[in-house]
C-alpha cells in the first residue's frame, strides 16, 4: 500500500511539473523518502519539512543545493514559511502519510497558513475514511510505534467549508488504479474486490484539492 500511495503520488507530482517552470514543491513531513530524487526536475524549487531531527538524519544521505532545501520543524510550527519564496508560477503541497496524524483543527490552521503564505496551490494528501482512522488504531506499524491517528473524512466536499477558495479537483482510489495492474496477481485481485465495496473503497484514499 505504500509503495501503491508512493507510485501514484509521483505520477501526479510529475505530470503537474512538467507542465510549467519556476515551480515549488513543498514536501511536508517527508522523513526519509526520496521523493524528490525519483521527480528528477531539475526545474523545481522543493522544500522538504519534517522535525529536527529527522532533517539531521536526512543530512547524512541528503545535500542541500540551490534548488534543494530541507527545514527542520514541525508542520505546526509556522514560522518554517517565512522560508518559502513568493511569486512563483505554480506551488505544490505533499502531504503523504501526515494528516491523519493531524487533530482537524490544526489541518484547518495549516491550510490557512499555507493560503496566507502562497495564495493559490494544489493540496494533495491520503486520507481514512472516519471508521478506518478509528479501527487502524490496531494496526501493528501503529501499536509498536506509538502513533495516534485523530483525523478520517468521509464526504470529500467536507474541506471546502473549511474556507473560501477551497475546490476539490480529484478523488484516487487505492482500488481503482491502473498502478494495481503492476501487482502480483493475489495482491491485484485483493484490491479489485476491495474496490466493489463502498467501505473498502473509501478506507484510505488520496485526495487533490485546489486552493486560493
Amino acid at each position: 500500500m505504500m509503495c501503491l500511495r508512493a507510485k501514484i503520488i509521483d505520477n501526479f507530482v510529475k505530470d503537474y511539473l512538467g507542465r510549467s517552470e519556476e515551480s515549488v514543491a513543498l514536501h511536508l513531513g517527508c522523513g526519509l523518502d526520496s521523493r524528490y530524487d525519483r521527480i528528477g526536475n531539475s526545474h523545481v524549487d522543493w522544500y522538504d519539512v519534517d522535525f529536527p531531527e529527522v532533517i539531521d538524519i536526512r543530512r547524512h544521505f541528503y545535500e542541500e543545493t540551490d534548488h534543494y532545501h530541507l527545514i527542520g520543524s514541525s508542520v505546526t510550527e509556522y514560522t518554517w514559511l517565512e522560508k518559502i519564496p513568493l511569486g512563483k508560477n505554480k506551488y505544490i503541497v505533499i502531504a503523504e502519510g501526515l494528516f491523519m496524524y493531524l487533530k482537524e483543527d490544526e489541518i484547518k490552521q495549516l491550510i490557512k497558513k499555507l493560503t496566507e503564505r502562497l495564495g493559490n496551490f494544489t493540496l494533495i494528501f491520503d486520507a481514512f475514511s472516519t471508521f478506518a482512522a478509528k479501527k487502524v488504531k490496531n494496526h501493528p506499524s501503529i501499536k509498536e510505534t506509538g502513533a495516534v491517528v485523530h483525523w478520517g473524512i468521509d464526504d470529500t466536499k467536507e474541506l471546502e467549508n473549511w474556507g473560501p477558495g477551497i475546490r476539490l479537483v480529484d478523488e484516487k482510489f487505492f482500488t481503482a488504479n491502473e498502478e494495481i495492474e503492476n501487482l502480483n496477481f493475489g495482491t491485484r485481485t485483493a484490491f479489485k474486490i476491495a474496490n466493489l465495496f463502498p467501505i473498502a473503497r473509501k478506507a484510505h484514499r488520496l485526495l487533490i484539492y485546489q486552493i486560493g
